[in-house]
C-alpha cells in the first residue's frame, strides 16, 4: 500500500498545476481509515515522496488521525519524529458503555490517556471526534462528555450527531430491539447544550459540527470549506481541481494494483456552473462567516443571485437566517436544519 500511495503522488504530480507551477502545499491529512498503524519509517517514506513533488510552506498544517489504543508513548514519540504537527484522535465518547456499543476497540480510560500523552509528547495541536445523539444517552452524560473534553489539553473538537449506517452491529441491534433508537429530540438538545457550552470553555463554533480554541481552526478543512483545489491519495481518495472532481476505487487490492501498473484508477466528474453553486452553498452555510451575496454575483452571474435571494425570503422571515454585510449566516434556530435550508437554496 505504502508503494501505491508513493507511485500515485508521483503519477499525479501535475494534477495541482496552475500555469505549469505548483503551489508549496499549506496543508496535508492522514485520514480516512487508520493511518497510525503506519510506522515511522512509512511516514518517512511518504513524506520524502511529497517532497520529490512538492515544496511544503512554512508553518504549514500536518494532521494525522489516530485510534486512542494506536497512541502509546513510544508511537508518539515515533510521531514526533515526523513532520506531522496535529494529531486527530477518535476519542467517541468518554465512556466505555457508549464506546462498546460503537464497537470501538478503545477504552474510556484509553481514550483520556491518549490525549494527555499526546499533549506530553509536546503536541500542542490536539483535536478529538465525540458522538452525539447515541441510543439512551441522557442530557447529563452528553454534558459529562463535554465537560471531560473542556479539561484537557485539546485545542479544537469535532462533534457529530449519531447516524445508523447499514449492515453494522449497532443497525442489527436497533433492528432486533435490543437496543433503543436514537432520540431526535434528545439529539437537538445534545446539540443546543453543545452550542451553549462551547463558548463558556473558549472554542468558537465556526462550523456546524466543529469547534476551535482561538487560531486552531482546522485549515485543511477549512480549504475545502471556501472551494480550494485539493488532491486526493490512496483507495476512495478524491480530489478537486476546482472544474472537476474525481475519487479513486474503493478496492485496496484494485487500487494497488492498477496505481503499480501505472494507471490512475479514478472516476472523472465535470461539474457544470450548477454544481459548483450548490456545493458554495452546501459548504458555506455551514460555516461561521456564511455565504458571500457578492461571491454568487461574481462567481455565478445575476440569474443566480436572484434565484438565492428569492429562496432566502422565507427563512429569512422565520429567523433561521440572518443577512448583514451581504453575507447569510445561519442562526441558532437555522442550524437545527442547516442541511433542509441549504437543500432549499439548491437551483
Amino acid at each position: 500500500m505504502v508503494d501505491a500511495l508513493i507511485a500515485e503522488i508521483k503519477l499525479r504530480k501535475d494534477y495541482l498545476a496552475d500555469n505549469n507551477r505548483l503551489k508549496p502545499l499549506e496543508t496535508i491529512y492522514f485520514g480516512g481509515g487508520t493511518p497510525s498503524l503506519l510506522n515511522e519509517k512509512q511516514l518517512h517514506r511518504i513524506f520524502d515522496a511529497i517532497h520529490s513533488v512538492y515544496s511544503i510552506a512554512a508553518g504549514a498544517e500536518i494532521t494525522l488521525e489516530a485510534n486512542p489504543d494506536d497512541l502509546t508513548v513510544e508511537k508518539l514519540q515515533e510521531l514526533r519524529s515526523t513532520p506531522v504537527n496535529r494529531l486527530s484522535i477518535g476519542v467517541q465518547s468518554f465512556f466505555d458503555d457508549d464506546l462498546k456499543l460503537m464497537n470501538r476497540a478503545h477504552s474510556a480510560n484509553e481514550a483520556e490517556q491518549s490525549v494527555m500523552m499526546a499533549a506530553d509528547a509536546g503536541f500542542d495541536n490536539i483535536t478529538i471526534d465525540l458522538i452525539y445523539g447515541l441510543p439512551e444517552m441522557s442530557a447529563s452524560k452528553w454534558m459529562a462528555n463535554l465537560e471531560r473534553a473542556f479539561s484537557l489539553p485539546v485545542k479544537h473538537l469535532s462533534c457529530y450527531c449519531l447516524t445508523i449506517e447499514k449492515r453494522t452491529a449497532l443497525e442489527k441491534l436497533i433492528r432486533e430491539h435490543r437496543v433503543s433508537a436514537p432520540d431526535e429530540e434528545l439529539a437537538v438538545e445534545h446539540f443546543m447544550l453543545l452550542m451553549d457550552s462551547a463558548p463558556k470553555n473558549g472554542f468558537e463554533q465556526y462550523e456546524i459540527s466543529n469547534f476551535s480554541k482561538p487560531g486552531f481552526r482546522s485549515r485543511h478543512n477549512s480549504s475545502y470549506w471556501s472551494g480550494q483545489p485539493y488532491i486526493g491519495i490512496g483507495p476512495s481518495a478524491h480530489s478537486f481541481n476546482g472544474v472537476t472532481r474525481q475519487w479513486n476505487v474503493a478496492s485496496n487490492g484494485s487500487y494497488t494494483k492498477a496505481i503499480l501498473e501505472g494507471v490512475i484508477p479514478a472516476t472523472i466528474e465535470e461539474l457544470t456552473l450548477q454544481n459548483r453553486y450548490n456545493e458554495y452553498v452546501m459548504t458555506r452555510l455551514r460555516t461561521s462567516e456564511g455565504i458571500s451575496a457578492e461571491l454568487i454575483s461574481r462567481e455565478f452571474g445575476e440569474a443566480f443571485l436572484s434565484d438565492f435571494l428569492t429562496q432566502l425570503d422565507p427563512w429569512l422571515k422565520s429567523g433561521d437566517v440572518t443577512i448583514g454585510n451581504r453575507m447569510v449566516m445561519l442562526t441558532t434556530k437555522g442550524k437545527l436544519i442547516a442541511d433542509r435550508i441549504a437543500s432549499e437554496l439548491f437551483v
